[in-house]
């Protein structure tokens, strides 16, 4: 698989880019992604709100699990939240436990600048007849047919 293709589909989330997220490294199977800590992760309680946690492991999860050239889309996931993180950056490493034709199970471990797990999320992913790149393609034609 081409991971400059990769790399490609993960920049043009806008999602991830105003939540600050950047995508580190990306190889099949496997991503690691970052947030520096902004005051608009902030919870009420001075604490990385949940849903930025989040939203960094399935970035991470999303670019492992495309990784493999075959479109993938997340049919469950869940995470369970360790330690609360106030500053600095969080990382979140994401890996293949195991996959097939039709489904693959990934984990991904977030953690703070000081390597306490910071959460653990579990996530599967259903892989589409498309790959990533027939599945860019049609999302370039049809931005394309609305101008």
């Amino acid at each position: 698989m081409n991971m400059d293709l990769i790399r490609d589909l993960f920049a043009r989330d806008r999602y991830a880019a105003h939540s600050g997220i950047e995508l580190v490294s990306v190889a099949p199977g496997q991503a690691t992604a970052r947030m520096v800590i902004q005051p608009c992760h902030l919870n009420g309680f001075g604490t990385v709100q949940g849903g930025a946690i989040f939203t960094l492991a399935d970035f991470a999860f999303a670019a492992a699990s495309n990784a493999q050239g075959q479109a993938a889309v997340a049919i469950n996931v869940s995470i369970s939240f360790m330690t609360a993180a106030r500053t600095g950056t969080l990382t979140a490493n994401a890996r293949e436990l195991s996959k097939n034709s039709k489904t693959g199970a990934y984990t991904v471990d977030i953690v703070d600048d000081q390597g306490r797990m910071v959460a653990v999320f579990q996530g599967l992913v259903f892989r589409k007849r498309e790959t990533v790149e027939e599945m860019m393609a049609l999302v370039t034609q049809a931005a394309q047919q609305q101008q």
